[in-house]
């Protein structure tokens, strides 16, 4: 798996909440070689099969979710456009943003911001609220009225790209870094012989509501799921206690989320691949389509498996190539033997 490569294609692409289309047909490409089938499913979801051809076989689904975080267009006022959130923006992120607004041709915007010279020292040290802030698109009333109507969505305007020797930075990295570890699991079980049948979905809505992964769920009735996203990164200003080094492994989740199995399991595969990993203990809700997946049906085993990642729902998130490469490994080994393993835990 070539992570940079197919991280600039994926990332580069705008698909916030609601509006994944391109991704997930960017999405689908990728995934179809690897898979016995591929499809897009009522919501919008990526869904591949890999069957083991054993009568009976459970079924085990892999998520990653496609979507990104955005913005959506409220209003029009004097040629600039008012904008609300699609799941969760950091307000301190969007002053002098640039922006990719969605409409047809897409159109490039920045949100105003007032100069530090006509700026109040109290005003400097607040963040403006979303609601009072504006994009400006170049326009006029009329101009911005019928090219960009309300309802058109947006994405932070960049790609993603290479951060010194082992680091990638850029856009929509949550999750679709986490998609391509999905990818990668799936290239290195092509030509395993396996004893479950392997789901990988490629879920939407992740950011508003689990929407993609609940419906999916639902529909495919896995009697395993392994939500793969993102967890809070290191960075020099943030609690040691709170984030995970870049660079140090794959994070297991530990909790109510969690099926205690599935957590060992994980636990027990990377001891025998001597992988270093993590462990974040998650309380509650895990902040993952786990926590919905869970309770899909008549329930779920669940584990949820994360990679590091800094500045988490800005422009410039940032994962390590060795996490990546290493939770993919990871999770190649957890599906293996599976179907047998399982029924003595």
């Amino acid at each position: 798996m070539n992570y940079p490569e197919t991280l600039e294609q994926l990332c580069s692409i705008p698909a916030p909440s609601g509006f994944e289309t391109p991704a997930a047909q960017a999405a689908l490409e990728l995934l179809r070689p690897l898979v016995d089938e591929a499809w897009i499913d009522k919501m919008g979801n990526v869904v591949g099969v890999r069957c083991c051809g054993k009568e009976g076989a459970r079924k085990l689904l892999l998520d990653a979710h496609l979507d990104e975080i955005g913005f959506i267009v409220t209003g029009h006022q004097d040629g600039f456009l008012r904008f609300a959130p699609l799941g969760g923006v950091d307000p301190r992120m969007l002053p002098d943003r640039e922006l990719t607004i969605l409409s047809d041709p897409p159109a490039y915007g920045v949100v105003a911001c007032l100069p530090p010279h006509i700026q109040s020292r109290e005003d400097m040290d607040q963040a403006i609220p979303i609601k009072d802030l504006f994009l400006d698109v170049g326009l006029t009333q009329e101009e911005a009225q019928r090219r960009i109507p309300v309802g058109t969505p947006a994405v932070y305007r960049t790609g993603c790209r290479n951060l010194g020797d082992k680091l990638l930075c850029g856009k929509a990295l949550d999750d679709r870094a986490c998609f391509a570890v999905l990818l990668d699991t799936a290239e290195q079980l092509k030509d395993a012989e396996l004893d479950v049948d392997l789901y990988l979905l490629g879920s939407t809505q992740e950011e508003t509501h689990s929407t993609g992964a609940i419906t999916a769920a639902y529909g495919l009735a896995p009697d395993f799921c392994v939500a793969v996203d993102v967890t809070h990164g290191d960075s020099p200003d943030a609690s040691k206690e709170k984030t995970f080094p870049l660079g140090k492994g794959p994070v297991i989740g530990l909790g109510p989320n969690c099926t205690k199995w599935m957590s060992k399991r994980m636990e027990q595969k990377a001891q025998e691949l001597e992988l270093s990993v993590q462990y974040e203990v998650m309380a509650g809700s895990s902040g993952t389509n786990g926590w919905p997946m869970q309770i899909i049906r008549e329930g779920i085993a669940t584990a949820v498996l994360s990679v590091p990642l800094r500045y988490m729902h800005t422009p410039i998130e940032t994962v390590h190539g060795d996490d990546l490469i290493n939770t993919a490994k990871l999770l190649a080994a957890f599906v293996r033997g599976l179907g047998e393993e399982a029924e003595a835990l």
